[in-house]
């Protein structure tokens, strides 16, 4: 049974032009609000000891997702089940009375979580370890900084050991210092097969630390899977807003074309594993042949030829040319003359998206382009890691 079960979630919030159009609303009985839909149809499970991450956008409904979660806002409609005891890290101040030290905050939080007295008092001096306060912790919590206020949030809440660890992006106003004991407290939690859900935009972190992800786009699960997969695919939509249907929408006529008179012709252009598999989607570090197929169309013809990887008709993302090598046949051919042109490449860089193979024919100078061939859509498999590309490397430690 899973600790943290979600159905056909959705959450509306009524947007009023005026504040008094509330009261009007409410004494005349006629609707003075527009409906918001923040989040629409999320379902998902986390089982007892997995890790949830949830990543998107500003505005995408992750904190509206986790304050329903914990409790601190009701759904418009769907159901919620959550299993085991629950401690959220929030926005800022949420739960602690400003008046109060931070001592008898510890004492106000740990109650509302369900703790005995006798259990916080033992827990006391731990929690203020934790949070480094010292000084502080008798002084009232209106006077703390952002990051004072985190440290002891998060010192109450994980201190605790609760079932269910919810945390929203607080954490990032914290110093690096004590977000590293952080990440080592979450990790504990890991180990103690506890469950987590988590908001970050660090993608980092929600690789590092959960196993499953959520990706929220305008309120509705875009993709939920391995968190390695979906961090990949969230980066590479950040990282392109674009998005490219069919590269032919990019591609100016008189690229797309050669015009009329055409010196030479690619039949078909292929990405081929070395075994000769034709593919459609490719593993980073692999390493893959492309191929043409030319036929020339005029006697005396020289040239030469070039493969890229292109996000779009305007942006390459590495190009591969023969202008500069010189064992390779150039010509000059003959009328009809067919040849399959080959291009193998060792240990695919690219981590993750999608891109086209280009195949281009030039002239001897390389400057005019007789015709170019533009391959469907290749994905590449998200793999582990932050950035565009992963690189084949090895690493050695020595001690003196």
């Amino acid at each position: 049974m899973p600790r943290i079960s979600v159905n056909n979630l959705h959450k509306d919030f009524r947007i009023y032009e005026r504040p008094q159009d509330r009261l009007a609303e409410l004494i005349l009985r006629r609707p003075r609000h527009k409906i918001y839909h923040v989040l629409s149809d999320i379902s998902f499970a986390v089982a007892e000891g997995k890790s949830l991450g949830i990543i998107g956008d500003n505005g995408a409904g992750k904190s509206t997702l986790l304050k329903l979660l914990v409790g601190t806002l009701q759904p418009t409609g769907g159901e919620i089940s959550i299993r085991g005891q629950v401690a959220a890290l929030l926005e800022l101040g949420a739960g602690f009375h400003p008046e109060f030290t931070g001592r008898r905050n510890i004492y106000l939080n740990a109650s509302l979580l369900g703790v005995p007295d006798e259990n916080i008092a033992q827990l006391e001096n731990d929690i203020i370890e934790f949070s480094e306060l010292d000084y502080f912790i008798d002084r009232p919590v209106k006077t703390y900084s952002s990051g004072m206020f985190v440290r002891l949030a998060f010192s109450i809440a994980t201190m605790v050991r609760p079932d269910i660890l919810v945390i929203d992006e607080a954490l990032s106003v914290g110093d690096m210092a004590f977000q590293k004991k952080c990440v080592q407290r979450m990790n504990e939690f890991r180990q103690e097969r506890k469950t987590m859900a988590f908001c970050s935009h660090s993608m980092f972190h929600i690789q590092e630390l959960c196993d499953t992800a959520i990706w929220l786009d305008k309120g509705e699960i875009r993709e939920i899977g391995d968190s390695d997969k979906v961090v990949g695919h969230y980066e590479d939509f950040c990282n392109n807003k674009k998005t490219y249907h069919s590269i032919r929408e990019d591609i100016p006529e008189e690229i797309a074309g050669s015009g009329p008179i055409q010196d030479c012709k690619i039949n078909s252009l292929s990405v081929k594993s070395l075994q000769g598999e034709l593919l459609e989607s490719l593993t980073p570090l692999t390493d893959v042949k492309l191929e043409m197929e030319v036929e020339v169309l005029a006697d005396g013809i020289e040239g030469n030829f070039g493969f890229a990887f292109m996000k779009s008709a305007e942006e390459p993302v590495a190009s591969f040319l023969t202008t500069d090598i010189d064992q390779i046949e150039k010509g000059p051919f003959t009328k009809g003359d067919k040849f399959t042109v080959s291009l193998t490449i060792r240990n695919i860089a690219m981590r993750v998206g999608d891109f086209y193979v280009l195949g281009g024919l030039a002239d001897k100078s390389g400057l005019l382009w007789y015709e170019t061939k533009f391959s469907k859509l290749m994905h590449v498999e998200a793999n582990k890691g932050v950035g565009p590309l992963i690189m084949e490397s090895q690493w050695s430690v020595v001690q003196k």
